[in-house]
């Protein structure tokens, strides 16, 4: 009996062996076919003035589907930002992703974010534009390019090579102000009059370029994106101790100064939202006219712009905060 039942085992062990083959081929091919399937995204950013850039960079640092291909910081000191960038990514672990200066412009606004910038290591970044080209030819008709911030590093992309910078998928940016302008802060009294939001004035001829370049644009303007988290979701985030979140709670002190309370408006990971789970920030065409101001006023015409309205903005804080406080996410 005892050798039946030793030779039973041997056959069940030699069985197990045999089926546990193809496991690790199965996994691979798991790890290959998510691969294929995530969303090639570039980052243009002019992080460290305002805290919602940084929100915007935690949800696609948070959101597995998407592969970053790299980071391009854009308006004023653009090797200051990404000395920034450079930081944040160090402290996440995710220094796998590439980090380029824009073109540098001048400013007025105050880099609020300027010391925890220069904590950074200097080093000489790449050149925005010429990375930016080299991926879209790279990866023609697949990549999403996420705009944040003053346009001026994609108007010079066009410039410089229109029929490559036509090869992107489209364009996903936070701007413009269609028929809600800033609310000066005080969530409850919308602003039915339009205004020329930051990042169209700061450079309006970008934005006519980016319209009239042939590519699909998504626009979130200031109409879908003066969203807000509550003191009690704020103060979970920043108490919340991982890697991440560290990150943003320090950001957060710089930009806020003496006013601890202060409240953030996440206009910028609206946009971001929009790549990942558009059903939050449903679109419409309209076209739009800039003008030297930098009104993006809606008008007759063929529509150059799939533009969010509104959003649903309990859903976008749901997503948000399931995404930056998820500890095992990639």
């Amino acid at each position: 009996m005892c050798r039946m039942r030793v030779k039973c085992l041997c056959a069940v062990v030699v069985v197990l062996a045999l089926t546990a083959v193809p496991v690790p081929a199965q996994q691979i091919a798991s790890a290959e076919q998510k691969s294929a399937e995530q969303q090639l995204v570039i980052l243009d950013t002019d992080i460290g003035d305002d805290i919602d850039d940084a929100f915007a960079l935690a949800l696609l640092l948070r959101s597995p589907e998407v592969k970053l291909l790299g980071i391009t910081t854009a308006f004023g000191d653009t090797e200051l930002r990404a000395r920034l960038v450079d930081r944040y990514l160090q402290a996440v672990g995710r220094t796998d992703i590439p980090v380029t200066a824009g073109l540098q412009t001048p400013h007025s606004n105050v880099f609020t974010q300027e010391p925890y910038a220069r904590q950074a290591p200097e080093r000489e970044h790449p050149g925005s534009i010429k990375f930016l080209l080299e991926q879209i030819r790279a990866h023609p008709g697949q990549i999403t390019l996420i705009a944040i911030g003053p346009l001026t590093n994609l108007r010079v992309a066009i410039q410089r090579d229109p029929a490559t910078f036509r090869q992107l998928k489209r364009v996903v940016m936070m701007g413009g102000s269609v028929y809600r302008g800033y609310d000066g802060g005080n969530a409850k009294e919308i602003n039915q009059s339009p205004s020329p939001e930051w990042n169209i004035r700061c450079d309006p001829e970008g934005a006519r370029a980016l319209l009239a370049s042939g590519v699909s644009v998504f626009m979130m303007p200031l109409d879908s994106t003066q969203v807000r988290l509550t003191q009690n979701q704020l103060g979970t985030t920043l108490s919340h101790g991982s890697r991440l979140t560290d990150q943003l709670t320090l950001l957060y002190h710089q930009w806020t100064g003496a006013d601890v309370f202060k409240l953030p408006t996440l206009f910028d990971p609206v946009a971001v939202t929009y790549a990942l789970r558009p059903e939050l920030c449903p679109t419409q065409p309209i076209h739009l006219d800039v003008d030297e101001k930098g009104f993006t006023r809606p008008g007759p015409g063929t529509a150059n712009a799939q533009v969010c309205l509104k959003s649903d903005e309990s859903g976008f804080r749901e997503f948000l905060l399931s995404r930056i406080l998820d500890d095992a996410a990639h």
